[in-house]
């Protein structure tokens, strides 16, 4: 996979989550507010629906009252009616009047009742229709919320996990490049080193193997010589293998390789370099104690090329379960929001052995106040850092 296409992945998935969760909250603003809105038209609709049935009630028990007066109406126009001998034309006149007003009254009341029962019957649908509608609302505002909490949550693990997965991507390759480079390294230093010496080794021993028989005298010197290129030879030998892996981590341990590793500093750059220890030498496993050699033996190297350093302090602090380093120069520093480009592999190759080792590796640094690394390990594997 191609690590510009990764980054660029990464950084698409952030902006296109970033717009959603934007999109999302604009949502869930309007969701709530439709929320409100149908909450606040309940509430109204429940009062109007209350006032209407009340006035229902009213004109049903009005209807009820008018039936019974009609009924009496027509019953005493009917008796008007049969004994018509006996009441004047103004008593009959009057009574079917009144029969008349009652049932045009009735009527009316009637029809007014209708209209409100179906006014009634339609608010109560119109209720329910607008309950439900806010009830629907509410849990999508909750569901939206819970939408918004995942994607707050869980699709910045994702983008992170893509990040992590690009650095470790581009770690990689960088540990692929440093091991070649490593490696030629190793063998122009073997080929203009060793390989150089005892190539001549060969040939002045040749010549000593003439010069035996007719000048010893001058055969002693050369061989005298010989003899100190050939321990100028071991020395370049060691060395390289020092640099590869230093055999006084196995035969003096840890603080007294680091040691020799700021003499040797000391010796090649001028910078003063000094290690102090505080508490006593723990033993660690193997592969710890290179890993810690391997990241102080970075930073005295990045101390040496980029810091412009007159000082270097290496302070170990053995604690009853954890090994702290500190390794701070005076040098020109840098800025930490630029830190960690892709070119800078030292810093991400002393992370990487930190977190092998389930430690913590921080970096502080500022433009001409020097530069401070602060390195935890647990002591074994089982221990969690304090």
């Amino acid at each position: 996979m191609d690590v510009s296409a990764t980054k660029l992945d990464a950084k698409m998935l952030d902006s296109i989550v970033k717009r959603t969760v934007e999109a999302i909250e604009e949502s869930k603003s309007e969701i709530y507010d439709v929320y409100e809105a149908a909450c606040g038209e309940v509430e109204k609709l429940r009062l109007d629906l209350l006032r209407l049935k009340e006035e229902a009630a009213t004109t049903i028990d009005r209807v009820d009252k008018l039936e019974i007066k009609e009924k009496q109406a027509r019953i005493n126009l009917m008796e008007v009616s049969k004994c018509f001998r006996q009441f004047s034309e103004e008593d009959v006149r009057k009574a079917y009047d009144m029969a008349r007003d009652l049932q045009v009254e009735l009527a009316v009341a009637r029809e007014c009742e209708l209209n409100l029962r179906l006014r009634r019957d339609e608010m109560e649908l119109r209720l329910r229709t607008l309950e439900l509608t806010a009830h629907k609302a509410q849990r999508l505002v909750s569901q939206v919320g819970a939408v918004l909490g995942y994607l707050g949550t869980q699709m910045d693990d994702v983008v992170v996990h893509i990040e992590s997965l690009q650095q470790t991507q581009r770690l990689g390759a960088q540990i692929i490049h440093a091991q070649e480079e490593e490696r030629r390294r190793v063998a122009r230093e073997i080929h203009d080193g060793p390989a150089q010496t005892m190539a001549n080794l060969v040939f002045r021993t040749e010549i000593c193997e003439r010069m035996v028989d007719r000048d010893s005298q001058r055969a002693k010197a050369e061989l005298a010589d010989l003899r100190e290129q050939v321990r100028g030879c071991l020395r370049e030998v060691r060395k390289i293998i020092c640099d590869l892996r230093p055999m006084s981590l196995d035969d003096l341990g840890l603080v007294a390789t680091l040691k020799g590793l700021c003499q040797s500093c000391r010796e090649q750059s001028g910078i003063e370099a000094q290690l102090r220890v505080i508490g006593k030498e723990v033993s660690m496993d193997a592969y710890r104690e290179t890993a810690v050699f391997r990241i102080v033996q970075e930073a005295l190297h990045n101390v040496e090329k980029h810091a412009k350093a007159k000082q270097v302090q290496v302070v170990m602090e053995y604690r009853p379960k954890t090994l702290q380093v500190l390794i701070q120069d005076d040098g020109i520093g840098f800025s930490l929001d630029e830190k960690i480009s892709d070119e800078c592999f030292g810093l991400l190759g002393m992370r990487e052995r930190a977190n092998i080792l389930k430690g913590d590796l921080r970096v502080q640094s500022e433009p001409g106040a020097g530069t401070q690394l602060f390195l935890k390990i647990p002591l074994e594997e089982t221990d969690e850092l304090e």
